[in-house]
């Protein structure tokens, strides 16, 4: 679109004489032509021609999550969305002002009425099982999950978006703008705020905003399996209405994972789903750590039907086959051979990449493997648990492994940020893990699937000419 402006990935860089681009999520390797390259410089110098030729090659790297937009103008106001609440046993503690709202009614053992949600909304029309402005209250004679009950309120949704938040989600009154101008791009579907954890003074609202699955973080990113952000919550997105509609909205068989699904199969579409931090909501914390141990075992159990539905997206790991070699090596005592393997790979990218400057290649080899390692580690304590345990157990060789799996990423965090609170958090953390981990192998047994458990081995990185 013309008048945007681009933000660069973290992972830019033109090394050498700038002809050649690494960036993006999974990491890419672009080679410019001369004006191209001219192109790029003047990105990075934040001056973009408008031109829709150029804009037109801007969009790979978009669509690669190199760049990411920034719209003047939303094309789109409060007045076109709708917010759908699916609820159960509980109302928000404040209904959206200035937009449509529809609460759906999940079959609560008490019914939610008419009055609850005046006693939220103060002075707004409520309309019971009927559309029109104000809140609309649908009800359903059964319990069907989130997903049907999104699906329900999308159905009686007249305006060109839709949000969908939870009941436990708290929206400041500026969580709208940054979200509506992404929709100047008639390819966006859906756009998803950053959730952080809402503070109430407590132990475990504390570990949850540091720690939270559901915040993802203060970097803009294009969302899709396989990369940086490869999933957001349902707690609050922002989608177009037709393209939530053409692809049968939500999947009701789902009762977790079901956002997930969503964002997934958007994306296979062909639609994009874009991550904005700079809107900002606030999720309330579990009461308990067993409740959010709960919560951890739920969104593990998920993800073996959603690897069922998206084969190859679940994979615990995703690394070079060279790098997994290099850490079996080390794993089992054996250095120099590792360090051998190590070595060869990065002579070997050397050779491949000859537009890359040496250095250069060697640093992509050097990061790759260290990203490989903490990979490992996460997924021995996530989703490798039991097997490390027992191997742990059974052989005392492994101990040491094991034992660097769990406590490594929380030592190199404390030493990158100075702090000890990475290993204070760490016993918690692992419980954390832990629980995912169990969840994943209930849905591997349940659903006879394995995708989770396997890891997957790709090239590093993968290439694109440009």
């Amino acid at each position: 679109m013309l008048g945007t402006r681009y933000h660069l990935d973290s992972s830019w860089r033109r090394p050498g004489d700038g002809r050649v681009l690494i960036a993006g999520s999974p990491l890419r390797l672009f080679r410019l032509s001369t004006g191209g390259a001219q192109v790029v410089a003047m990105v990075e110098a934040g001056e973009v021609p408008d031109t829709a030729a150029i804009h037109q090659l801007l969009d790979r790297f978009v669509d690669a999550g190199a760049l990411h937009p920034h719209h003047p103008q939303a094309p789109f106001t409060a007045a076109d969305v709708t917010v759908v609440i699916p609820a159960y046993r509980r109302l928000p503690a404040e209904i959206p002002a200035g937009v449509r709202v529809i609460v759906v009614d999940d079959a609560s053992p008490t019914p939610l009425v008419v009055d609850d949600i005046v006693s939220v909304n103060g002075n707004v029309n409520v309309n019971v099982n009927g559309n029109g402005n104000g809140t609309t209250l649908l009800r359903h004679d059964s319990n069907r999950g989130p997903g049907a009950a999104r699906n329900t309120g999308l159905a009686a949704v007249t305006t060109a978006l839709v949000a969908f938040v939870d009941t436990d989600v708290a929206l400041p009154a500026e969580w709208l703008q940054p979200l509506l101008t992404h929709f100047a791009d008639e390819r966006v579907a859906l756009v998803a705020p950053r959730v952080a954890g809402a503070a109430d003074g407590s132990w475990l609202a504390r570990y949850e905003q540091r720690h939270s699955p559901l915040d993802l973080g203060t970097a803009a990113a294009r969302i899709a399996a396989g990369t940086r952000v490869s999933y957001v919550p349902a707690a609050a997105l922002l989608c177009r209405t037709a393209a939530v509609r053409g692809i049968g909205g939500f999947d009701p068989a789902l009762r977790l994972g079901e956002d997930v699904d969503l964002v997934w199969r958007l994306a296979a579409a062909g639609h994009r789903c874009r991550y904005e931090p700079a809107s900002v909501v606030q999720h309330q914390p579990r009461r308990s750590f067993v409740a959010l141990l709960r919560q951890r075992f739920g969104y593990g159990r998920s993800a073996a039907a959603l690897a069922r539905r998206h084969p190859g997206a679940l994979a615990p790991v995703r690394m070079s086959g060279w790098s997994v070699l290099a850490w079996l090596l080390l794993v089992a005592r054996h250095p120099l051979p590792a360090l051998a393997v190590a070595g060869g790979t990065t002579v070997a990218l050397q050779r491949k990449l000859t537009d890359v400057p040496r250095r250069e290649s060697a640093r992509l080899a050097g990061l790759g493997h260290l990203a490989a390692g903490r990979q490992l580690a996460q997924a021995t304590v996530r989703a490798w648990w039991p097997i490390a345990l027992v191997a742990a157990a059974a052989d005392r060789r492994a101990r040491f492994p094991v034992a660097a799996a769990f406590l490594g990423p929380a030592m190199v965090d404390a030493a990158r940020s100075r702090s000890l609170r990475p290993l204070l958090d760490a016993p918690l953390v692992t419980v954390d893990q832990m629980a995912y981990g169990a969840g994943v192998w209930a849905g591997v047994v349940a659903e006879r699937e394995v995708g989770p458990l396997l890891p997957s081995f790709t090239n590093w990185p993968p290439r694109n000419g440009g």
